[in-house]
C-alpha cells in the first residue's frame, strides 16, 4: 500500500508543479508591443535583390553613372492587386526614396510580383529608379511601376 501512496503522492505534486508553474512563468513573461504588419514593401529580401540588380544595371548599361544604393526612405505600398481568376498574378506596388553613392535622393519604384521567380518559385521584383530608365522600359518616369 506504500507503493500506491507514494505513486499518487508523486501524480498530485507533478500535477500541482504543472500549474503552478505555467502559472508563474505567464507572470513573468516579457511581452513586447510589435507595431502593425510590416508591408512586404519593406522587406529585406526584396530591397537587397534590388540593390543588386541595380548594380549590375548600371555596370551593363551604356553611359549611366557608376553609382550604387546605400538605402532606402520613405517605404510604402501604393496598391495591392491580389491574385484572382482573372489575374493569376498577385501583384504588390511599391514606392520609396533611395540614397545613392554620389549623395543624391531619388524615387523608386518596385512591384512584388507573387510565385513569379525563377521557374514559379518564390517571387519577383521589377524596378524602376526614376532618371536611370535610359531604355524607356517602365516607360518616362517609371509610369508602369506606379
Amino acid at each position: 500500500m506504500s507503493r500506491f501512496v507514494h505513486f499518487a503522492m508523486a501524480a498530485i505534486v507533478a500535477a500541482g508543479s504543472l500549474f503552478s508553474t505555467s502559472t508563474i512563468s505567464m507572470a513573468a513573461d516579457y511581452i513586447v508591443q510589435q507595431p502593425g504588419p510590416i508591408s512586404l514593401c519593406a522587406d529585406q529580401r526584396f530591397l537587397k535583390k534590388i540593390v543588386h540588380r541595380f548594380n549590375y544595371q548600371v555596370r551593363h548599361v551604356p553611359n549611366l553613372p557608376d553609382v550604387g544604393i546605400t538605402d532606402f526612405y520613405d517605404i510604402h505600398e501604393n496598391r495591392y492587386l491580389p491574385r484572382a481568376y482573372r489575374q493569376p498574378i498577385a501583384r504588390l506596388y511599391c514606392g520609396a526614396k533611395v540614397s545613392l553613392t554620389d549623395g543624391n535622393m531619388r524615387d523608386i519604384w518596385y512591384l512584388i510580383e507573387g510565385n513569379m521567380g525563377f521557374a514559379g518559385i518564390g517571387d519577383n521584383v521589377e524596378f524602376c529608379v526614376s532618371g536611370f530608365d535610359r531604355w524607356f522600359v517602365y516607360d518616362g518616369r517609371c509610369r508602369v511601376l506606379r
